[in-house]
């Protein structure tokens, strides 16, 4: 699903990206809710990039990473934790690209998530390269989501990918 988000497009940078876990639901501008096997899984796109709601039997996670005025938890590279019955994941890349290279993989990221029916997608009025992707997935008892995050005035694409599973019992 693509949608145009209805707030103006604010010069952040893709350093000013904060991440956190376990925060409550914030104010959404375009959300889509997802039916995977057994868990519940809530992609929102914030004015201010995303939060993923994951509810299962087990428990709930919350991940949001997006420009929090006054968050103290920059955005890692790397991940790992528990999380009750839960392994979590989570990596992200920054990409730096030239004007052109920008403009042709930010198309090829919206045409990938807009038609997915696991994918929500909105742009900023203004900017048609301004965007935040996102697209869900259940695969072998896991729920993983990956999304992006164009900052198109510094040429940056910003890149992320989860993964929430059962914990593996150790073999002894």
């Amino acid at each position: 699903m693509l949608t145009t988000l209805k707030t103006p497009y604010t010069d952040t940078r893709a350093s000013d990206l904060a991440w956190a876990l376990g925060r409550e639901p914030l104010p959404a501008l375009a959300v889509l809710d997802l039916r995977l096997a057994d868990a519940r899984v809530q992609l929102r796109l914030l004015g201010a990039s995303h939060q993923v709601l994951l509810e299962e039997e087990r428990g709930t996670c919350s991940e949001t990473v997006a420009c929090i005025p006054g968050s103290s938890t920059p955005l890692p590279l790397g991940v790992a934790k528990r999380i009750g019955d839960w392994e979590y994941e989570f990596a992200a890349h920054v990409e730096t690209l030239s004007q052109g290279s920008f403009a042709g993989r930010a198309q090829e990221l919206l045409a990938l998530v807009a038609e997915h029916p696991l994918g929500l997608a909105g742009t900023f009025p203004g900017s048609p390269h301004a965007f935040t992707a996102m697209l869900a997935q259940r695969e072998e008892g896991q729920v993983r989501w990956r999304t992006w995050h164009a900052y198109p005035q510094e040429g940056r694409l910003v890149a992320t990918r989860t993964r929430v599973g059962v914990r593996v019992a150790a073999a002894i």
